[in-house]
């Protein structure tokens, strides 16, 4: 049941309504800030029919083909196949792209994990989930997710300020909830859907809360809008910054002004301690995905700076070596903690197989703490022309192309053309505006560094290492004991069994 780029293009001109850099959007296919990835994701959609590539992107089950992003992780094999699918996406594209939909659907199987937790609630959530799973699977949208709110004064319970700060329901009607609110998201004004679900709130000790709600939203229904940020696609010339005006994903505040939301798209709502246990095992699947793209990006990094230093001679030197290397380590780094968590993957308690938890949230510590320093490597290796070299205008110029061409030619084989190109290509993933924002922008998809920490807190297997140092310094069963609650008191473990994290997949 897989689609084509053209039916995806088709199915997001539902006359949603879309406002970027002041003017609302008449169609949002053809905007010159959406167009880039809109076609991106229009170009996934139709690999999956490629002679080239659909055998890489889908799979076939019962007679009908799907594709491999959406498809629930049963497997070790599993993982390799979503793994090489996604690097023939980015492979294609030429690029990083994070919100394109097999990063979001990983949320999903989370919460398919805790459907125990959720028919405590109500059983029938736990059928809408299930439900929902397999129309990803089987219709093929492209699923977002919404996480993030506005903040508000997080110091006070979501009441005790502007009730709609915080996204929450108004109204229950026979139909469904009734929704108020707003929230960030990325690639929301040109996905289909989203799953919608809370930031933890100040819940006080409070069992039930109106802001405790997570949903299915077709974001085509009535009542949304998308405030969308200025992308910088089309804002400075291509040839100058080819990444950004390729790759800006651009995220908008939806606003939920009194939405309905049917009850067969309601996954939980009200209780506090639902949503506090899915969103603490919101990232069990997704993280995987998005650290595989750090190892894109590391590679991208990786490539620019060694093309730089050996068209001058550079890469003989020790010192320059030494940099070069320190890509790489940061590089096998990342390779190293995904490939672990694979080949170590765990049963979860939903009976799916999931990324090995404690290598691949400390994987993502790696990826994400260490991104600015390696930026900084790679910048030194290109050097300060990236900040000072003139723009693709002048090197065309008659009056001027004749100089750069002297200036900027190196050898046969790097003449000023080429090393223009290579120098725009690293000042727009290094230095520019979009650079930045992407530097940035892993504080809000892959969630800021505390939750990782948190995670690494609740998935390591604390259990090892005070076993052995009781054994070692031959102390008594009863610190041992001690040790392990306390290391094992966390919010999770109050309804969730640990020991089911550490349970290695038969």
């Amino acid at each position: 049941m897989i689609r084509t780029g053209a039916q995806y293009l088709e199915s997001i001109r539902d006359g949603r309504e879309v406002y970027v850099n002041g003017e609302r959007v008449k169609d949002v296919p053809s905007h010159p800030m959406f167009k880039p990835l809109v076609d991106i994701r229009a170009r996934i959609y139709d690999m999956q029919w490629d002679a080239k590539t659909r055998d890489v992107m889908t799979f076939t089950q019962d007679g009908e083909v799907n594709g491999i992003g959406n498809k629930l992780p049963i497997t070790q094999q599993d993982w390799w196949d979503k793994r090489r699918a996604t690097d023939c996406v980015l492979q294609d594209v030429g690029g990083v792209v994070t919100r394109v939909g097999d990063e979001a659907v990983g949320e999903m199987w989370s919460l398919f994990d805790g459907q125990d937790v959720l028919n405590e609630v109500d059983p029938r959530f736990s059928e809408n989930i299930r439900n929902h799973i397999d129309k990803v699977l089987h219709t093929d949208p492209f699923h977002v997710s919404a996480n993030t709110d506005p903040k508000g004064d997080r110091s006070k319970p979501p009441q005790e300020q502007d009730p709609d700060m915080l996204l929450h329901v108004v109204k229950e009607t026979d139909a469904g909830i009734v929704v108020r609110g707003a929230k960030f998201e990325t690639a929301a004004a040109y996905a289909n859907q989203a799953f919608t679900k809370p930031t933890i709130a100040n819940w006080g000790d409070s069992a039930y809360s109106d802001y405790a709600v997570g949903f299915i939203c077709d974001l085509g229904s009535p009542g949304i809008k998308f405030i969308c940020r200025t992308g910088f696609a089309g804002q400075k010339p291509i040839e100058d910054y080819p990444v950004s005006n390729r790759f800006d994903e651009v995220d908008a505040l939806v606003i939920f002004d009194d939405v309905l939301i049917p009850w067969e798209n309601v996954l939980f709502y009200r209780h506090t301690r639902a949503a506090m246990f899915i969103r603490a095992t919101l990232h069990r699947y997704s993280a995987f995905a998005f650290v595989q793209r750090n190892l894109m990006f590391a590679d991208m990094l990786i490539g620019a700076a060694l093309f730089n230093v050996r068209q001058t001679g550079l890469d003989r030197q020790q010192a320059v070596q030494e940099k070069l290397s320190r890509l790489a380590v940061y590089r096998e780094g990342i390779n190293a903690h995904l490939t672990a968590a694979v080949t170590l993957a765990e049963r979860s308690p939903g009976g799916l197989l999931m990324p090995n938890q404690s290598l691949l949230y400390a994987g993502r510590v790696l990826a994400c703490s260490q991104l600015h320093e390696i930026m900084h490597v790679a910048r030194e290796l290109c050097g300060g022309q990236i900040c000072v070299t003139p723009d693709a205008a002048a090197f065309a110029h008659p009056d001027t192309k004749p100089w750069l061409d002297k200036f900027y030619t190196v050898n046969e084989d790097w003449v000023a053309d080429d090393r223009r190109k290579l120098l725009a290509f690293a000042r727009d993933i290094l230095n520019s505006d979009y650079a930045g924002h992407r530097l940035t922008f892993q504080l809000f998809a892959q969630s800021p560094p505390f939750a990782h920490l948190a995670a690494v807190y609740r998935n390591f297997d604390w259990d090892g290492p005070l076993e052995l140092v009781k054994k070692s310094a031959g102390l008594s069963d009863r610190v041992l004991g001690t040790a392990t609650r306390t290391a094992g008191d966390s919010a999770i473990s109050r309804w969730f069994d640990p020991s089911m994290n550490r349970a290695a997949a038969e």
